[in-house]
């Protein structure tokens, strides 16, 4: 059974993926082999993704290394944040509106990232990839960016050599040595980060116009699917309660709407349309496929996802982030009073907030410890 780790995007949020992972590291047995032969990344999840996949360990020394990065992991870490940092990227966003030839020679964001690319560069041997593949231990990992010229998502994976690309709707697979461009291209939050140029073409965080977040495993091969997200909204059988609005909605709560609708809302549409699908499948008979020539088969799938909102827990802890990133949020409204902690979370690389969400995905997947135990036996 070729199986698939799927890691969404969401900024800080992916600190929740790795407490899954410990969870898993605890639930599995010490003989079990590396579990998922293919691994696909996404934004933040790319980054959880190149670092289990070029660890020379086994499974579980790979985790403990990745939670231990997380662990120690601080704002400082990911981007500068001095006020002059913050007031330099709000002046080049804000002056480009009016002359588009300032982003021409260096691409335009609020927040300098330099620091992410000192610190995964350092951390991630890239080169072991390669040797895993070749022996045996993975068959394929992706990370997907989006192309700001042509508007197509692009999943970068290196794989064996059985794997071909493949091209589709808006999306396409491209076989490729993978690089720290390719794990920041991926990671590159719209207008948060700065875009990366790889070859021709300038690409973004791969969570944007993703219309597909499971395609790029299947292509892979895979036959079954782990998929841990970062929203909260799978928890619940129930719809949640529409509340009546106290104030007009802040450019907090906007752009977290616009960022959740890039990180989480495709990736449930897809999970859902996958679940719909496995039902037709096991409904069609197998002669009938046979002789229809219908290649279909229902592809087994688990999902853990957060079991608390990560908008409030990023509300708790908003005030742990620098003085110049609170003012920038409460400039736009996204705070917990605001109404906008969701925009905060994709930002808070806090140790507090980062503690708090890898302990929630530990728990979440501690849960479903009997349900893990029946997916991979």
């Amino acid at each position: 059974m070729k199986r698939a780790l799927i890691l969404s995007g969401g900024g800080a949020r992916a600190a929740y993926q790795v407490g899954v992972l410990q969870a898993l590291a605890e639930i599995l047995p010490d003989d079990e082999k590396y579990p998922f032969p293919i691994i696909c990344g996404t934004s933040a999840g790319a980054i959880n993704a190149l670092a289990l996949a070029a660890h020379p360990g086994n499974f579980k020394d790979s985790v403990q290394a990745l939670a231990n990065m997380w662990r120690n992991l601080t704002v400082g870490d990911v981007y500068l944040h001095a006020w002059w940092d913050i007031f330099k990227g709000l002046g080049f966003l804000g002056l480009s509106l009016f002359n588009q030839g300032i982003g021409r020679k260096k691409p335009l964001s609020l927040l300098d990232n330099s620091p992410l690319w000192d610190l995964l560069g350092s951390r991630i041997p890239f080169q072991n990839i390669s040797q895993s593949i070749a022996s045996g231990k993975l068959l394929a990992v992706s990370v997907s960016a989006m192309g700001y010229t042509s508007g197509h998502t692009v999943s970068f994976f290196q794989g064996h050599e059985s794997i071909s690309g493949w091209t589709r709707y808006r999306r396409a697979g491209v076989p490729t040595q993978l690089r720290l461009e390719h794990l920041l291209a991926s990671s590159a939050i719209p207008t948060i980060f700065p875009a990366v140029r790889i070859d021709r073409e300038y690409f973004g965080d791969g969570a944007l116009r993703q219309l597909a977040p499971i395609s790029p495993a299947l292509h892979l091969g895979a036959e079954s699917l782990f998929v841990v997200g970062v929203s909260g909204n799978r928890s619940s059988a129930k719809p949640n309660k529409r509340l009546p609005a106290k104030h007009s909605p802040s450019m907090g709560q906007i752009v977290g709407h616009l960022l959740n609708s890039a990180f989480v809302d495709s990736l449930e549409g897809d999970l859902e349309h996958m679940e719909l699908i496995n039902k037709m499948v096991k409904l069609i008979p197998e002669e009938t496929k046979k002789t229809s020539g219908l290649h279909l088969r229902a592809v087994e799938n688990m999902v853990i996802s957060p079991s608390s909102p990560l908008d409030v827990i990023a509300g708790r802890n908003v005030r742990y982030l620098p003085e110049s990133l609170r003012f920038f949020l409460r400039a736009i409204g996204a705070t917990a009073k605001g109404g906008g902690a969701t925009a905060a979370s994709y930002l808070l690389f806090s140790t507090e907030f980062i503690t708090e969400l890898m302990e929630l995905g530990r728990q979440d997947a501690l849960v479903e410890a009997e349900a893990i135990k029946r997916f991979f036996s």
